[in-house]
């Protein structure tokens, strides 16, 4: 059976770093499911991931 962890909560509160901590330690990969996501080059709203961030884990839809 496959466990879906879902991580969430309002911006800055950490939600990132502790993704990354759970995709590291369960091997797995972060899928974003930020509800601005859909609106290109409009980072109001959001806090997108540092490069450093990125790079630890395999991102998807970021």
């Amino acid at each position: 059976m496959k466990t879906l962890v879902i991580v969430t909560g309002p911006t800055a509160s950490g939600k990132t770093s502790l993704a990354i901590e759970l995709a590291q330690a369960l091997d797995t990969e972060i899928v974003s499911a930020d509800s601005r996501q859909l609106f290109h080059d409009l980072p109001i709203g959001t806090a997108a991931p540092t490069p450093g961030q990125l790079a630890a884990v395999t991102h998807h839809l970021v």
